[in-house]
């Protein structure tokens, strides 16, 4: 059996979508509940909750006091292959059953006002997750069984209200990722941590309007260990970078509406090279290839206030994903997804406010036509996701 065992993170690049993963390729927009029912509409420029630190730093000057916000969201894909026509002298038999699952996402984030002009604030978010699994000895079990990655982010910020009119904020982000990628060929166990940044800045250019603009940077790793259980090896990955740009705007007095567009450059992940530490020198089929596009995402929600207490919400988006057809793998059966949401907020005053929110994905099914380890697997998914979140945030 071959085996690949490395301390960092193998495997968040080996099986790039799974069962946790519910926007393009396997980034995790699931930082809060309160956002969910709008589908994330107008995320770095609401500035509602402390959660906002992940979205939007600078967003922190809109709040009063110290709040918390803690919550989970459930993200429930399918993924059902659908055979026609592989081949190979290591396939076995069967379709593999659904591949997705429910999978937990859990946040909480902590933001204080120090001054009129200074806030500080900590989140503890998972920005990337994956979890798929096929039946063992499925037709193609040469080319995946089982996929898992967990990461967990800390990320301190503070922001400071330059005027009435612009606030500017800045992260620093710990992250430490654990995964696994198994196949009937081999086994691959990883997990490390790195560093990043965010930033942001809102302009509030009126009482009933605001623009976010936010950046969070890429993550860069060299991974280390060892093939085969003897070689010592190493490989360079970056993964992507995402810009957003948002807008709230309060329509009437009982009517917000809000928008978002942002952008994932997913170009850094083209392909993972195993090099060997000892010469140098690139290990021929060690590696994989992705050779993914830039990717966008585009959402529009609303909010309608029913009374003092209740809040209804509604929204709708579009996930490109950064997933060649012709690159498409059974560890990335990605493929463009519509979201349609649904939430709402009782507010219960000094106790605190509770958000709720679901999301349907419909996922335009993938096609797949993928060669490797002495497999073709031909074929398609039927694809969808269902999300639920809750999340309690208060101030003190």
């Amino acid at each position: 059996m071959n085996r690949l065992s490395l301390r960092t993170l193998p495997a968040l690049i080996l099986v790039a979508f799974s069962g946790a993963a519910s926007a393009a390729a396997f980034q995790l927009w699931e930082q809060n509940a309160s956002g969910l029912g709008t589908a994330y509409a107008g995320s770095a420029a609401v500035a509602d909750n402390a959660s906002t630190i992940f979205y939007n730093p600078a967003g922190m000057s809109a709040l009063s006091g110290y709040q918390v916000s803690v919550g989970v969201t459930g993200v429930g894909p399918s993924y059902e292959f659908r055979n026609d026509g592989s081949s190979g002298t290591t396939m076995g038999s069967g379709n593999g059953g659904n591949a997705g699952g429910w999978h937990a996402v859990p946040n909480l984030y902590l933001s204080g006002r120090l001054t009129d002009r200074l806030s500080l604030g900590m989140g503890i978010s998972a920005p990337f997750g994956l979890a798929t699994e096929y039946d063992r000895g499925w037709v193609g079990q040469a080319q995946s069984i089982k996929s898992e990655v967990r990461t967990i982010n800390y990320n301190p910020s503070l922001a400071y209200r330059v005027s009435d009119k612009v606030s500017l904020g800045f992260g620093v982000n710990y992250q430490k990722i654990d995964a696994e990628l198994t196949s009937a060929g081999g086994a691959l166990k990883g997990d490390d941590s790195t560093w990043g940044w965010n930033a942001g800045a809102l302009f509030t250019l009126s009482p009933a309007m605001r623009v976010g603009l936010s950046y969070r940077s890429s993550m860069k790793y060299t991974l280390e260990g060892t093939l085969n259980g003897a070689t010592p090896v190493r490989a360079d990955v970056e993964l992507p970078d995402t810009a957003i740009l948002s807008v709230w705007q309060q329509v009437s007095d009982r009517w917000e509406a809000m928008g978002d567009l942002s952008y994932t450059r997913w170009n850094s992940l083209k392909s993972l090279a195993v090099v060997s530490r000892a010469s140098g020198n690139v290990i021929p089929g060690a590696g994989e290839t992705f050779n993914y596009d830039n990717s966008w995402r585009i959402a529009w929600g609303a909010a309608y206030r029913m009374n003092e207490q209740a809040k209804l919400k509604f929204g709708i988006a579009y996930d490109r994903t950064p997933v060649r057809d012709a690159d498409r793998s059974a560890r990335v059966p990605d493929n463009s997804r519509l979201w349609l949401s649904l939430g709402g907020q009782w507010n219960a005053g000094n106790y605190g406010k509770v958000d709720v929110g679901y999301s349907y994905l419909y996922v335009r099914d993938p096609d797949i036509n993928m060669t490797k380890n002495n497999t073709t697997l031909r074929g398609s998914y039927d694809a969808s996701a269902h999300i639920v979140g809750v999340q309690y945030s208060v101030g003190f």
